[in-house]
């Protein structure tokens, strides 16, 4: 069972259209929370990633996974689908 995964991103982004796009390869449905058109909601990914400024920034269940390159290392490790799926702490 896939569990809650939000993104925060932005429309211009290269880097949230490769994490989605790695999300969506895996099936995953995500909401997507876009830091430009909400200002108050970067400052709610900055303190829920610990300090973090850019995009994306990917919470699954409500804790922090990483960013695009931190899902990207997930997965090529063979721990993303765990994480998604709530078989495995990472």
């Amino acid at each position: 069972m896939t569990r809650s995964v939000e993104i925060y991103s932005t429309m211009l982004c290269p880097f949230c259209y490769r994490a989605k796009n790695l999300l969506e390869r895996k099936g995953v449905q995500y909401q997507e929370i876009d830091v430009m058109l909400s200002p108050g909601k970067r400052r709610e990914m900055i303190e829920r990633s610990g300090g973090r400024t850019s995009v994306p920034q990917i919470f699954v269940d409500g804790t922090y996974v990483g960013n695009c390159d931190e899902i990207y290392e997930l997965e090529a490790k063979g721990k993303l689908t765990g994480i998604l799926e709530g078989t495995s702490a990472g």
